[in-house]
């Protein structure tokens, strides 16, 4: 378990959401509205700037990997986990948190313990209360760090299960687009969504692209010329 004590006082929960649990729903953000002012993708989602056919952050994840980038990925991972320890110390939950850092992004999840799901209670109807927490998430490393976070939180594996049924409908797509030879317009999804599907498309050597604005912003499929 991480030590709370090294939070920043600007960093901990109460600062950015008050004490209340509760509050962490009521004041979800959107994440595709969480909005990255650094760099060239000024004006763009956070997670949006992910998107494979981007090609700024394709040039940015290039950069992200020198050391110093490295290490500010690893200090993010370090201040976010304290963040949540005392979240969920607040919360009298439990649960194990791991830090991993690849391709230029921190990743940090919370393991509920076997036999424990009040962490699920987080995660919230269709993933809003993860949504929410990550952004605050992102909020305390922005306080702590003057820099803007693409932190990626995942708590009780809710991501990882998620990324499971996106691989699903990324190769239900790919099938419905061999068989007719017609582009596959996909739901609605978020930004970090829609990265997976577009990752799970391009690997099998076929195109995705988002169209689309705000809510309505989806991903087709597509055979490509």
């Amino acid at each position: 378990m991480t030590d709370a004590s090294a939070t920043p006082p600007e960093a901990t929960p109460e600062s950015v959401a008050g004490t209340d649990p509760s509050t962490v729903q009521a004041t979800e953000p959107s994440v595709d509205a969480a909005v990255d002012n650094s760099g060239d993708n000024s004006g763009t989602a956070v997670d949006e700037a992910v998107d494979p056919t981007s090609a700024d952050q394709k040039a940015s994840d290039a950069a992200e990997e020198t050391p110093s980038s490295a290490r500010r990925l690893e200090e993010e991972g370090d201040i976010a986990a304290d963040y949540v320890e005392e979240l969920l110390d607040i919360s009298d939950l439990d649960g194990d948190i791991d830090i991993e850092v690849r391709n230029g992004r921190t990743y940090v999840s919370v393991i509920a313990e076997e036999g424990d799901n009040r962490l699920r209670d987080l995660v919230g109807r269709d993933g809003q209360g993860l949504e929410a927490l990550q952004e605050l998430v992102r909020l305390a490393v922005l306080s702590a760090t003057g820099v803007r976070s693409r932190l990626v939180l995942d708590v009780a594996g809710h991501r990882a299960e998620r990324a499971r049924e996106l691989e699903k409908v990324a190769q239900d797509a790919m099938e419905s687009v061999r068989d007719s030879g017609e582009a596959v317009h996909l739901k609605a999804m978020g930004a970090y969504e829609r990265k997976v599907v577009h990752d799970v498309i391009a690997a099998a050597g076929m195109v995705s692209e988002s169209e689309g604005e705000g809510p309505r912003r989806h991903v087709v499929v597509s055979a490509g010329e």
